[in-house]
């Protein structure tokens, strides 16, 4: 059996596709089980990789009962807490980034500056297990009823610097709907208020709203079967990128580079960014904004900017309203 650690996000787990489907190929005929919240459930079965999962919280958090793994994976961060709670387990194996403090030696070395994606398929390339950077494609949800052919505008995130301003998203529902795009707003249960005043500032039916009323499977399927999407760095653009839908994922504080879609997609398209920011502890990127608003660089990128984007982006993938 193996137990792989990722217990946190979409956008994380989605990132984590190629590592997971590498593990499935080198160590076949083994049970993967994936420590994870439980509500992120029906996107490990979209995955194709994971046979069960195993609700965590977090990695100091691993409810395990059962008998020693075979082998232990640490896609969750460099440790050393996430290292100490799989080894808790008593795994006849740790694959894991090298970390002393944590009393693990083997592994590559930790680096900062490498995209999401390419640093577990380097780990597993270090145990010599496979991993395609590539390989992100998701399996389509069977979700009836879900809006398809629609533009997605996702305005929320749980990081305040990585929201692009709702007065942009306003603006952009606006241009976006009278060049003919079906809109709809997206959003948690919390982020409902945020999307209904997006809605109703841009001239948007009620029914045009989204928020809280999908969950994971449903979020899925809509993102699978819409005409494109737009967001922040969160986990609705990481769908996008799974599904092949053509995408406009704004950035602020944390790079493209590390969380971007594949730079050799056109039909994706990565606006804003910086070079700030950086990795904490436990691998999750930081906001060197303080949570305060927009960070500055995804603060000057305008609604002309992202309306061109969203035109160059259908252009090469041959987008069309449903």
């Amino acid at each position: 059996m193996i137990l792989v650690l990722r217990a946190l996000g979409v956008g994380d787990l989605a990132t984590a596709v190629p590592a997971l489907r590498g593990l499935r190929a080198g160590l076949p005929s083994r049970e993967l089980v994936l420590a994870a919240p439980a509500w992120l459930a029906p996107l490990a079965e979209l995955t194709g990789a994971v046979d069960r999962v195993l609700p965590t919280a977090g990695p100091g958090r691993i409810a395990w009962t059962g008998p020693p793994p075979e082998v232990a994976v640490n896609l969750h961060g460099r440790g050393p807490e996430s290292h100490l709670a799989l080894a808790a387990t008593r795994p006849g194996r740790l694959l894991a980034h090298r970390n002393p403090s944590a009393g693990h030696l083997d592994g590559p070395a930790w680096t900062d500056d490498e995209h999401e994606v390419h640093r577990w398929c380097r780990l597993l390339h270090a145990y010599d297990l496979p991993a395609e950077p590539g390989d992100l494609a998701l399996r389509r949800p069977a979700v009836a009823g879900v809006p398809a052919g629609v533009t997605v505008l996702h305005p929320g995130g749980k990081v305040p610097a990585k929201r692009w301003p709702a007065d942009r998203f306003v603006g952009l529902a606006r241009a976006l709907a009278a060049r003919g795009h079906r809109v709809v707003l997206t959003g948690s249960a919390d982020e409902r208020a945020l999307a209904d005043r997006v809605a109703h500032d841009a001239g948007l039916p009620p029914t045009a709203v989204l928020a809280g009323r999908t969950g994971l499977a449903e979020m899925a399927a809509l993102v699978a079967g819409a005409r494109l999407v737009v967001s922040g760095d969160t986990g609705v653009a990481h769908l996008a990128t799974g599904y092949g839908t053509a995408s406009v994922v704004l950035f602020g504080p944390v790079p493209a580079a590390h969380w971007g879609p594949p730079a050799d997609r056109p039909r994706h398209r990565a606006l804003g960014g910086t070079e700030a920011g950086g990795v904490e502890a436990g691998g999750v990127e930081r906001d060197p904004a303080g949570g305060t608003g927009a960070h500055p660089a995804l603060a000057a990128v305008g609604v002309d900017e992202v309306v061109a984007a969203v035109a160059e982006v259908e252009r090469v993938s041959g987008a069309v309203a449903a």
